[in-house]
């Protein structure tokens, strides 16, 4: 089942109807009172953290779900900058690219990444001090709190960057 798409924007219209839409869906799927509240908090914590790292919020949000298996999927366009591009990466589960798939995703991925690099956007890859990307330091309270309830809930994070466009989805399985 897919549920209405939910357009959200900078003024938070569009938000109370997706924690809505995430209520309605657990019930059409019978999840009981904890579960629901776990898929709520899902997807406010997904909403609160693409505003916090993009800035900006005018984003479609939808789930999925099949029994008691849902997807909540959230894209949105970004002027993306590196910084940026590692902060949303870095929210998924295997810290990497969704859209890096292939071997012509690889190399617009790599390509992409070059540019970002070479564009003398702040907090350039972290990597200039030979610090792995997976290892840099968390600069901002929001992202260890958002990044830690949505690992902690969800069963697999994705993200796909390709160029300003990303796409997110959050799988989880009760």
């Amino acid at each position: 089942m897919r549920s209405d798409v939910i357009t959200i924007d900078n003024r938070g219209n569009g938000f109370e109807a997706a924690l809505s839409e995430a209520e309605s869906a657990a019930k059409y799927r019978g999840l009981d009172g904890k579960q629901t509240l776990q898929l709520r908090i899902l997807t406010e914590e997904l909403l609160g953290m693409v505003h916090s790292i993009t800035g900006e919020m005018s984003c479609t949000f939808w789930i999925d779900s099949e029994g008691k298996a849902f997807t909540l999927h959230l894209a949105t366009k970004t002027v993306m900058d590196a910084f940026k591009r590692y902060q949303l990466i870095s929210v998924s589960t295997e810290n990497k690219n969704e859209a890096a798939k292939g071997f012509l995703g690889f190399l617009r991925d790599k390509f992409e990444t070059a540019i970002l690099s070479d564009s003398g956007a702040s907090g350039v890859w972290y990597d200039m001090n030979g610090i792995p990307l997976d290892e840099a330091p968390e600069t901002e309270e929001w992202d260890r709190y958002e990044r830690s309830i949505l690992r902690r809930l969800a069963d697999e994070i994705k993200i796909s960057v390709r160029g300003g466009a990303v796409d997110m989805e959050v799988l989880k399985a009760f």
